[in-house]
């Protein structure tokens, strides 16, 4: 637990003070990137606060001067600060609607061009996340995507969410697909408490788009290259 607070305790100190200075004077500028770039150093801060070492293999998988769709498994809320500031250049990330409700958030995840997805089957809504995505990626950015749709329970890999293939199929993007592993056992779901440990990140093959004639092989060629990166333990469950 005590991981957890300095984790929380540099969010919230470093954050806060990011939020209150950055965001008026990113809107002043009218430049989101130095925010950016800010953010990703607090959560490199709190990742080492908490006493969690990233592991990262693959580099050379990373295309240079594309944007990509990163698809990674998902099973700890501490992902996102261990696997982004791990990536290249700017990315958007599809998040929970209910995560932009406070306005000063909400004003900095609009100019950063995050994503909000509703919970749910509003078909109308998906595909305006869509829509909002394939503009992030056409203006240069990437885009962070946890097909699985939420944290995995017990570490194995889950079923994939259709829709970022929709994306993928038409933005022809490059997709990276991503095996994250270490994180499920130093912060479970349905825990507040951290483990110190070392968290693994691994970029596989690229896989493209527009070789596959169907979204559902695109889909199945993606899981089957994350699942072939993760420790035995959590592959697919048969």
């Amino acid at each position: 637990m005590f991981a957890a607070l300095k984790m929380m305790f540099v969010y919230l100190t470093l954050g806060g003070v990011a939020s209150v200075l950055g965001v008026p004077y990113s809107i002043l500028i009218g430049d989101i990137g130095p925010l950016y770039r800010l953010a990703m150093w607090i959560m490199r801060v709190g990742v080492v606060a908490g006493g969690i070492r990233v592991e990262v293999i693959g580099k050379e998988n990373l295309p240079a001067g594309r944007s990509c769709i990163f698809m990674s498994n998902h099973v700890s809320n501490l992902d996102p600060p261990v696997l982004m500031p791990c990536l290249p250049g700017r990315s958007s990330i599809l998040l929970k609607k209910s995560l932009t409700g406070v306005p000063f958030l909400k004003t900095a995840m609009k100019m950063a061009k995050f994503v909000p997805v509703e919970r749910g089957h509003n078909v109308e809504a998906a595909k305006a996340s869509i829509a909002a995505a394939g503009e992030a990626l056409r203006s240069g950015l990437n885009m962070i995507v946890f097909p699985e749709g939420t944290r995995s329970k017990d570490g194995r890999l889950q079923a994939f969410k259709k829709g970022p293939f929709f994306l993928a199929e038409e933005t022809k993007a490059p997709i990276v697909p991503i095996a994250i592993s270490g994180t499920e056992s130093m912060m479970r779901k349905g825990s507040f408490a951290v483990m110190p440990g070392v968290a693994r990140i691994e970029f596989l093959s690229v896989i493209e788009p527009a070789d596959y004639a169907t979204r559902e092989e695109l889909m199945l060629a993606v899981r089957g290259a994350i699942d072939a990166g993760l420790p035995v333990e959590m592959k697919t469950a048969v």
